[in-house]
């Protein structure tokens, strides 16, 4: 398991407060940075491979100075043969400040247990806290089950 339990808030917050927020953009940091170490380059997509799960594929969006841009998805086949990523989520990566937020995902998810995790957001801050709760969970899960994601050398990552 990761150490973000090592997190130290500057203030006391309440779940769901703006400053809690923050403290688990810095967790979804921590969590990433043991997933890859990719964000030092540019121009890249990669798929992690585990033996006790699917795919993992993970694409660059945008590199900026002090931020990345990377979408990290599974595909999903429906019938007919249409694969259709799920969860989708676009992340946002903030290095000097060492966050990682979700931005984006899908509205609708093709997994029942996605589905669950999105529920209905009644406020921007109750969907930033959603989605980003979600991206917590599901990188604890990505990194038990063996995924992750390494430079653009080696385009097919294993661990099993």
């Amino acid at each position: 398991m990761l150490v973000d339990s090592l997190i130290v808030p500057e203030c006391i917050y309440r779940p769901g407060s703006f400053t809690g927020l923050m403290t688990l953009y810095e967790s979804n940091y921590i969590k990433l940075s043991q997933l890859t170490t990719a964000f030092e380059w540019s121009g890249w997509s990669m798929v992690s491979t585990s033996a006790r799960d699917k795919d993992l594929h993970a694409q660059l969006v945008r590199r900026e100075p002090y931020t990345t841009t990377l979408k990290l998805t599974y595909w999903f086949e429906e019938s007919g043969g249409v694969l259709v990523p799920d969860p989708d989520l676009i992340l946002r990566v903030y290095h000097d400040a060492r966050l990682a937020e979700a931005v984006s995902g899908r509205d609708r998810h093709t997994h029942h247990k996605l589905r669950e995790l999105a529920g209905d957001s009644s406020s921007e801050l109750d969907r930033r806290w959603r989605i980003n709760m979600m991206l917590n969970k599901w990188l604890d899960y990505l990194f038990d089950v063996g995924h992750c994601l390494h430079a653009p050398a080696d385009k097919a990552v294993s661990r099993a």
